[in-house]
């Protein structure tokens, strides 16, 4: 059978080709059986692919850069900086090509951090940074960074609540998790898959202990 199937992933780091879009680690994918792919889908409007990577940049380039164990719901977009070229602060919002340089506003580089979740059809605008652990429900559009293990939701995204007490948050983002060589990561499964906070310390704390 050679359509797609839900049940399938695509996994970004064997098939982005784009420099522009930086990749940790081998586990981050994108559910896209309903489309075309994640660079031809989802990422829309960052210079370096194969036909705009000749062209002559409107300014400072901007980059998608991705963390590990990071999930991408099918039909997602994420726009980049080549669509910053409508000045709100203009009279004419048009992008007139005789003025496309002084048009264009550097938004910065977009950072989906480890382990973050983007639900079907999340749309992140240019220059976020979604945090470590963070869920973006489906339909969101997110114009504002999103902090770690927060859940947000609607148009414009706003926070619902965040995924563990802050206590715990802090917890598990005092142990730099995704600093950790991804095998062991993956040996830890049994425990990343539960919310016993207190083994995971003692078995991070004892990887640490053993790799000095």
């Amino acid at each position: 059978m050679s359509e797609k199937h839900w049940s399938r992933m695509e996994y970004l780091h064997q098939t982005v080709t784009n420099p522009n879009i930086v990749i940790k680690g081998t586990h981050s994918y994108y559910s896209d059986c309903w489309d075309h792919g994640f660079e031809r889908s989802v990422v829309r409007y960052l210079l370096g692919d194969e036909i705009s990577r000749d062209w002559e940049p409107l300014g400072h380039l901007d980059k998608l850069i991705i963390g590990n164990f990071v999930c991408i719901g099918a039909e997602s977009v994420i726009l980049m900086g080549g669509n910053s070229t409508h000045r709100l602060d203009w009279i004419s919002l048009y992008p007139f090509m005789a003025s496309i340089k002084d048009a264009y506003e550097f938004r910065g580089d977009t950072v989906l951090h480890d382990g973050c979740w983007l639900g079907m059809r999340a749309m992140i605008m240019p220059g976020v940074t979604l945090g470590e652990g963070a869920v973006v429900a489906a339909g969101a559009v997110v114009t504002k960074d999103v902090p770690p293990y927060a859940v947000v939701g609607g148009n414009p995204a706003k926070i619902i609540k965040y995924r563990l007490p802050v206590g715990d948050i802090e917890r598990i983002l005092a142990l730099n998790l995704y600093q950790l060589p991804e095998e062991s990561l993956v040996k830890m499964q049994p425990l990343l898959s539960s919310g016993d906070i207190s083994a995971l310390e003692v078995e991070v704390a004892s990887l640490r202990q053993n790799a000095k």
